[in-house]
């Protein structure tokens, strides 16, 4: 693969400097995956958009984590799975659901494993999810704005784990502890 530039302030391009700004205030650093991502400022922002709508769902912060990690893991994003183990931890969801959700083990309730089936038929089955598949997803307790917005948290960690795999983005150091690599 060829080597994608980590871009910082200094060496990005007069677009995205704002942006990794924008960065550096919500994350008090440019995490790497936004330095590679500043290469195409349209790719950094929209990723930065989509971050930010994300987090105003009706999801909880766990349910979020659910989200997120589900995709991550299925992926087998090698940055997002670390990054989104401390980012979850920062957001206080419980450590049996961050781990469960690492290796893919079930998660403590039943809504929450709802969650995660349903966000790893909408991965899998790239959104041609089956009237059982959202009859499921509905007995929960979800309705018709969660399944948007399961596309919603989709759309944005496509971006993210897509980058990573082809720039091979290094872990940033917060991070590292929480490496992770797939099971078998």
């Amino acid at each position: 693969m060829s080597e994608f530039t980590i871009h910082n302030s200094d060496t990005a391009s007069e677009v995205a400097k704002p942006l990794l700004e924008n960065s550096r205030k919500a994350f008090g650093r440019i995490p790497s995956l936004h330095g590679v991502m500043a290469e195409a400022p349209g790719l950094l922002e929209g990723y930065q958009k989509l971050h930010g709508l994300f987090m105003q769902t009706s999801f909880d912060a766990t349910e979020q984590t659910v989200v997120w990690q589900t995709i991550n893991v299925e992926h087998e994003c090698h940055y997002c799975v670390p990054a989104h183990t401390g980012i979850a931890k920062g957001m206080k969801v419980p450590d049996d659901v961050i781990e469960a959700l690492r290796n893919e083990t079930p998660l403590p309730n039943g809504k929450l494993e709802a969650l995660r089936t349903f966000t790893l038929a909408m991965t899998r089955k790239r959104g041609n999810v089956s009237d059982e598949d959202l009859d499921a997803f509905y007995q929960a307790g979800y309705g018709q704005r969660q399944v948007l917005e399961v596309i919603l948290g989709l759309s944005q960690k496509v971006m993210s784990n897509y980058v990573n795999h082809i720039a091979e983005t290094p872990i940033d150091e917060p991070f590292q502890k929480f490496a992770w690599k797939k099971q078998a």
